[in-house]
């Protein structure tokens, strides 16, 4: 038996800051969104559902949770023009007040310890099918100490669904739990690489990439290969008997 230590070295953790901001609209390739100055999460619903049966509590459920959230920024890409309700028309003039534009987006935020700071660790934040609403913006006359205009929006999202899961419009991914390589090979398709551009995987793609890392019995490619064939289950001395099907994304 070993009794509980509050004074262990390193354990104790905190989050702070946000940075690497990626835009992705309309299934182009990501763009950066340098000024990303907050995602503050603020999820509604997931409020108690009890039950009574003759004056005795008999379940306490819990509604299902909607993601919502705002976001700042001091300033943000052309391609979210469109998701703000800006359209462009001919020679440069802007049209306020049109149809937004759902739109993805990711983010990272650093995990910091009293050993190694922030570059402990990080959290790569992956939101899927956003709708922006625009909050009040204030333009004031300009004096000897000029501050920065901030952008702001109320961000809310249709969830899609995820076989085996309830619906969710946020992943998560942090460094300390996936391993070194599967996370490169996420950000490479996030951020881009040397051989291809950034985009955003629909949620299956992700949970085939994950489920699919390192896997011993067949590989069925990478997550953006349609799979048309099927796969030897043994090795190249064993008799085939049975066939595997990689399935469809």
């Amino acid at each position: 038996m070993t009794r509980i230590s509050w004074s262990g070295a390193g354990e104790r953790v905190f989050e702070a800051g946000v940075d690497r901001g990626v835009l992705y609209v309309d299934g182009s390739p990501g763009v950066p969104w340098i000024g990303l100055k907050s995602v503050s999460h603020k999820p509604s619903g997931g409020d108690a559902k009890p039950r009574y049966m003759n004056g005795v509590k008999i379940s306490n459920r819990m509604a299902p949770e909607e993601f919502q959230a705002t976001l700042e920024a001091f300033t943000y890409p052309d391609e979210f023009e469109r998701c703000d309700g800006t359209y462009l028309g001919q020679s440069g003039m802007r049209l306020k007040q049109q149809r937004r534009k759902a739109f993805g987006m990711t983010y990272r935020s650093k995990v910091g310890n009293e050993i190694d700071g922030l570059s402990h660790a990080y959290k790569i934040h992956v939101l899927y099918n956003l709708k922006a609403e625009p909050s009040e913006r204030s333009r004031n006359s300009l004096t000897d100490a000029t501050e920065a205009m901030s952008f702001s929006w109320n961000l809310s999202a249709r969830p899609p669904r995820i076989p085996g899961y309830r619906p969710t419009a946020h992943f998560e991914f942090d460094s300390r739990d996936v391993p070194t390589a599967l996370m490169q090979q996420l950000e490479d398709i996030l951020y881009g690489s040397d051989t291809s551009s950034p985009s955003l995987p629909t949620p299956g793609e992700l949970i085939f990439l994950f489920d699919s890392f390192e896997d011993l019995v067949y590989d069925a490619g990478s997550p953006y290969t349609p799979v048309f064939v099927t796969y030897d289950a043994g090795t190249t001395s064993t008799p085939v008997t049975d066939t595997i099907d990689g399935g469809a994304l």
